[in-house]
């Protein structure tokens, strides 16, 4: 491991707002922080929103620096990313925005039931082979884990250069009939004025260097949907 690395791994592990885990709190599934977020870790009773593989923490920084009335917690297992996103935030001195070094199918060990208002979801891994189905964060699988952890009809945002991706979920959200709240295929070109849609993360930033479209769609939860996997599938 690189010299810069480990100081980056040294400097994170001294910010307070930052949470890495010991590996016995994945084990019990009870992390002190799982249900009092608000109360312990933000001291408030705003709204929590959670962005999963948040990289360097662009989109968390940045939904931080437009809501001073919600909490936002970043999650992503690569500490070195985190740390540009735990830096900036520190610097800015945004006491609404957090980060958790965890792997994701582990999230439910960390918040508790109906704790989360909405998600997003920015540039994933698209996992497009058949055997990777189940490790796609939009997939059934993780909708299952978001659906306890969100309040009912909570949002999910999924923002991603993959057209193999937004197709899949457009298909699962479909096929569930879930509500959709924004669609499109081709997001810059739409002439929307959002604030929230403006935030570009490094990736996206190339994404759209190299001239590829971003596709974006956001989504309500309900608690009661029994989810069905769609049969979309990547050959092998």
């Amino acid at each position: 491991m690189g010299k810069r690395k480990l100081q980056k791994f040294q400097q994170i592990a001294e910010y307070k707002h930052v949470v890495e885990p010991e590996v016995e709190e994945y084990v019990s599934h009870s992390h002190s922080l799982k249900g009092k977020w608000c109360s312990n870790f933000f001291k408030n009773k705003n709204p929590i929103v959670v962005e999963f593989g948040c990289g360097k923490g662009e989109y968390t920084v940045g939904l931080g620096q437009l809501f001073s009335n919600k909490n936002f917690v970043g999650v992503d297992i690569k500490g070195a990313r985190i740390w540009k996103g735990a830096t900036d935030s520190n610097e800015k001195h945004l006491n609404n925005v957090g980060f958790l070094r965890t792997r994701i199918e582990l999230i439910n060990s960390f918040f508790a039931l109906d704790e989360i208002d909405e998600i997003w979801i920015t540039f994933p891994d698209p996992q497009m082979k058949k055997r990777r189905a189940n490790k796609r964060l939009t997939s059934s699988v993780f909708l299952k884990k978001y659906q306890l952890l969100l309040k009912d009809n909570g949002i999910v945002h999924l923002k991603s250069d993959s057209t193999f991706l937004y197709e899949y979920t457009l298909e699962l959200i479909k096929l569930n009939e879930l509500e959709i709240i924004k669609n499109t295929n081709n997001l810059y070109k739409e002439n929307w004025t959002d604030e929230i849609l403006s935030i570009q993360t490094h990736y996206e930033r190339l994404h759209i260097d190299d001239g590829d479209t971003i596709n974006y769609v956001s989504f309500r939860l309900p608690k009661d949907k029994v989810l069905i996997e769609p049969l979309i599938q990547e050959d092998e």
